[in-house]
């Protein structure tokens, strides 16, 4: 099973740990797109603060955040999955996980980035500003940039499993399974069960620890018919609409009664 997750707009701060080594980094094949992005992103926050922080879309009280990516090469790494935040890294809580968990996290968890494509929740990376909505100066939309080396790399990260889509819309444009991987993939919206709206905050809350119940749970499911079983298993409410044509993906509404 491949999870894709979105990463969190707030990251923690990475210490004084060794640097970023790109080499390290998993998905090898999206080291040259890597390095496009770092280079430009890095160049863009050395020059003019202000016009850095109008591309980057960051308020005056997140000014502070052109100087940390224009240090990016030089500053301290954590793992991933101790760098991202937020609400569905949260409910995840991916330090109080199991040795167990944690070797399934390792294997299926992928965080996409606008900066980095996509990472292992084990890579080490500095914290960092880019979103994937972000047009950089001589790359253009992100989302695009990453559209050529993801359709490359991807589909082989994701074998022959179940890849189960969490990620947000900004960050589903860079990369859309496609043929036989696309009939393997579920995306998962979260409705208010009375109303049947979609919900924000509480949906990242629910995709997290849909997350966590899979991993603690040991499940493995192998298709989306199987994912569905196994979360209704797990005492989630599930409504699942199978594609009616090739090469489509299965469509998953989990309800839930409490949206905050």
């Amino acid at each position: 099973m491949l999870v894709l997750l979105p990463p969190s707009e707030g990251k923690a701060d990475a210490g004084r740990g060794a640097p970023l080594k790109p080499e390290s980094l998993s998905l090898p094949g999206l080291a040259e797109a890597r390095a496009v992005v770092l280079d430009a992103l890095v160049e863009l926050c050395a020059g003019d603060e202000e016009k850095a922080r109008e591309v980057l879309g960051l308020s005056e009280g997140l000014r502070g955040e052109v100087g940390k990516n224009a240090g990016l090469r030089t500053a301290g790494a954590r793992p991933a999955g101790e760098i991202y935040t937020g609400v569905l890294y949260d409910a995840l809580d991916l330090p109080s996980l199991d040795a167990a968990a944690k070797r399934r996290a390792a294997r299926s968890l992928l965080v996409f980035s606008g900066l980095w494509g996509a990472v292992r929740v084990t890579d080490r990376i500095p914290s960092y500003r880019c979103s994937m909505g972000v047009r950089l100066p001589g790359i253009g939309a992100l989302g695009t940039h990453w559209r050529a080396p993801m359709s490359s790399v991807l589909p082989e990260t994701a074998g022959d499993g179940l890849v189960l889509d969490l990620r947000s819309a900004a960050y589903a444009a860079a990369w859309k399974p496609k043929g036989e991987v696309a009939e393997r993939t579920a995306s998962v919206r979260v409705l208010h069960a009375p109303t049947r709206k979609v919900v924000s905050h509480f949906n990242k809350a629910t995709k997290g620890r849909i997350v966590r119940s899979l991993l603690t749970d040991g499940a493995a499911p192998k298709d989306p018919a199987e994912l569905v079983t196994a979360l209704r298993d797990l005492g989630y409410v599930v409504e699942a609409s199978a594609p009616e044509k090739k090469g489509r993906g299965w469509s998953l509404d989990v309800l839930v009664e409490q949206v905050h």
